[in-house]
């Protein structure tokens, strides 16, 4: 799915009405309606609502739930806060047409005013500011934001939570409107990926208006999120006839005293990723390790404590750092296999600081390697960031400066490609946060690099099943009691779900 900026969302608007020889009211009712279909099948019959409209085309949306929810029955009520001389013409008309059916359907909200004595069970929607908002909340719009997030109402936002910017995070001490769910109209909004803006959003929900294909299709942009459709043209099921040679062979590197457990989900995902065979090369410390907890891998040894030599050999896929450790022997051994390696490689946790110590091994990774760093472990390579979308538009520069794939990990994983693409990814839960989850995810991507996709898709590929697999252990064991061996058990799963898309 494409991500648009605020620009390319009201073009796309445009756009549609003139293409489908509408009205932009028809485009608002459609909207409108998207909304009111959702609250009738996530809602129950007797719910009572308010609604909170400002004077934009926002306010319109509202105004029009406010008509088609009192239209099937619900309890409604509208109000109108005044912040501004006069209304959108859209939103004046809805005005009227819900003033039509009953004046006291709508009531008006003055500078300097609240609305207060809500009952706890009416649910808030709000309709007050879109995707116009450029700047941060001052002045009474401020304050009547914060006055509702004190309110302890179930609050749904339409298209945007109130104060929230399409393409921009908020700042420390903004303000934004607190909602437990978001409607957002056809496209997810940048800013919704992005750590700053979860307190705002709550559960994202994209809804379908009916905008333009061809404008979709047609229209470029460097970002998108990654969803089931989006893999399914990626993954390639497995071949009848293919033995364990057809699926590549795999070099796990690293390990030491202490962290050999890291090397144990690293390998194990990798097979269960669909790798043909793996290999572990560990310190001698893990051998007795890798050959009880992954019978069904090799092992080489390298030092005693730590790796002190990793030889190329290019009949491997490498994925290198999981419980490695930064020894000096370690460090030296990663620059002398960088020096030698000619093939794409996996580069995760200690891999990282071992180059984030000595950065002028970063020109030194293959053409189309892919790293998986942290936002930790990112600014240690690439330098502080002053907020996460910073960040990633700082990872897409250096992706195309060192012609690399960066896989930046959060909840919404960025995977930006050598062309500074960025794909965030939708699959994923909360209960991922716990110790070698991104072991796993390094597993992974190897696993399918060895199998013969393309560094990038199978880094696109990796994440969202890695994400899909924790998604499958949280449905059976919750987000709270999970752990990174937990999904490694759910690849299986994440696997068959995307092969059932694909017949």
């Amino acid at each position: 799915m494409k991500i648009f900026s605020a620009a390319q969302i009201r073009a796309c608007d445009a756009y549609t009405i003139k293409a489908a020889s509408i009205t932009s009211q028809d485009l608002m009712e459609r909207a409108a309606m998207a909304c009111v279909t959702w609250i009738q099948d996530h809602m129950p019959k007797d719910s009572l609502f308010l609604v909170l409209c400002g004077q934009g085309n926002n306010g319109g949306d509202g105004l029009a739930i406010a008509r088609l929810l009192h239209r099937s029955g619900y309890g409604v009520r509208a109000f109108v806060l005044r912040m501004s001389e006069g209304m959108s013409d859209d939103a004046n008309a809805n005005l009227q047409r819900l003033q039509a059916i009953d004046n006291e359907l709508v009531g008006y909200v003055g500078p300097g005013t609240f609305i207060s004595d809500i009952p706890r069970n009416i649910v808030i929607i709000d309709a007050i500011l879109g995707t116009g908002v450029n700047r941060a909340l001052g002045g009474w719009p401020e304050q009547f934001v914060q006055h509702v997030n004190d309110l302890p109402n179930r609050k749904i936002a339409i298209d945007m939570p109130s104060g929230l910017q399409a393409d921009a995070v908020p700042g420390i001490g903004d303000t934004v409107l607190r909602a437990n769910d978001t409607l957002s109209f056809q496209f997810y909004k940048r800013s919704f990926l992005h750590a700053e803006a979860g307190p705002y959003t709550g559960r994202i929900h994209v809804l379908d208006i009916g905008l333009d294909a061809n404008f979709i299709r047609s229209t470029h942009t460097l970002f998108h999120a990654t969803e089931q459709d989006d893999v399914a043209g990626i993954y390639r099921p497995r071949q009848a006839f293919g033995h364990k040679g057809t699926y590549g062979s795999v070099l796990l590197v690293g390990g030491s005293y202490g962290k050999i457990g890291a090397m144990v989900l690293a390998t194990k995902a990798a097979l269960r990723a669909g790798a043909g065979t793996a290999t572990a090369l560990v310190p001698s410390c893990g051998y007795p390790v890798m050959q009880t907890a992954v019978p069904e891998a090799m092992c080489m040894i390298s030092g005693i404590d730590v790796l002190n030599n990793i030889e190329y050999n290019d009949r491997y896929t490498v994925g290198i750092g999981p419980g490695m450790g930064t020894a000096a022997e370690t460090t030296a051994a990663l620059t002398a296999y960088l020096a030698a390696c000619r093939r794409p490689a996996v580069l995760d946790a200690d891999a990282l600081n071992i180059l984030a110590a000595q950065p002028e091994l970063l020109s030194q990774l293959p053409k189309g390697s892919v790293i998986t760093p942290h936002p930790k472990e990112f600014a240690r390579l690439f330098g502080e960031n002053t907020n996460s979308m910073v960040q990633v538009d700082n990872a897409r520069m250096q992706a195309m400066r060192y012609n690399i794939n960066i896989v930046l990990k959060g909840r919404y994983t960025a995977v930006i490609n050598t062309d500074g693409e960025c794909r965030y990814n939708t699959t994923g839960n909360a209960g991922m946060a716990t110790a070698g989850s991104g072991d796993v995810l390094t597993g992974i991507i190897t696993g399918l690099m060895a199998q013969g996709y393309e560094p990038y898709h199978a880094a696109l590929l990796g994440v969202y099943l890695h994400g899909a697999a924790g998604d499958a252990a949280a449905a059976t064991r919750s987000e709270e009691s999970m752990i990174a061996g937990d999904i490694v058990e759910g690849l299986g799963i994440a696997y068959k779900n995307l092969a059932t898309e694909i017949l």
